[in-house]
């Protein structure tokens, strides 16, 4: 592979957005890249700058939990995002970002693990909205790549957005759903990890 050094940094030709066919979220992506299926028939959708194989990319995934949830639930989360990651092999947290706006509970992890013979990076949020699991996930070949690609993919990141409905839904007082309302969580692990891939 040519080093970063070697290579000119990453230019968008052009930007397109991709929108949730049930409404639920939206994102903005380069649109030179590769669109792919998920695996595991789920719900969502990988772009990649790699039409082949890809070993790079930027995806997103949705998980109907059937069940509200809210700020209160923070803490059993989190135990399920920790468990997730330590089933990782190797696996160092480089960042690691807890946010909780109304009933929207927001987990951000930059880490490396080993895959393999390779060690990848992620960034990854998991987002708690309503009764909705939504992972965001970018991975990275190796963290050389990450860097290479970082300030292209970001921009998904910074334009993620949600609908209406669902900012109506997390909040406190208009929805009025607080945990003593709502049914016991279990813990949540961090997303199956390494099941992204394509079908």
């Amino acid at each position: 592979m040519t080093s970063t050094s070697e290579r000119p940094a990453p230019r968008f030709i052009g930007v397109d957005t991709y929108r949730d066919p049930k409404g639920r979220f939206a994102f903005r992506y380069p649109s030179n890249w590769h669109k792919f299926n998920l695996a595991e028939k789920r719900e969502g959708v990988l772009y990649s700058p790699e039409a082949e194989n890809p070993q790079t990319w930027f995806s997103v995934w949705v998980t109907d939990l059937k069940e509200h949830v809210v700020a209160e639930d923070l803490h059993v989360l989190r135990q399920g995002v920790e468990q997730g990651l330590a089933q990782l092999t190797e696996c160092t947290i480089e960042q690691s970002t807890d946010d909780v706006l109304n009933n929207l509970i927001k987990f951000e992890r930059v880490f490396t693990f080993r895959d393999g013979d390779t060690i990848r990076k992620w960034r990854q949020w998991l987002l708690y909205v309503d009764h909705w699991l939504m992972v965001i996930t970018y991975q990275a070949e190796n963290p050389t790549e990450y860097d290479y690609w970082y300030a292209m993919v970001n921009q998904s990141f910074v334009h993620f957005t949600l609908p209406e409905e669902l900012w109506f839904a997390v909040d406190r007082d208009l929805a009025g759903v607080t945990r003593s309302q709502s049914p016991s969580i279990e813990p949540q692990q961090a997303d199956d990890e390494q099941d992204e891939g394509t079908s």
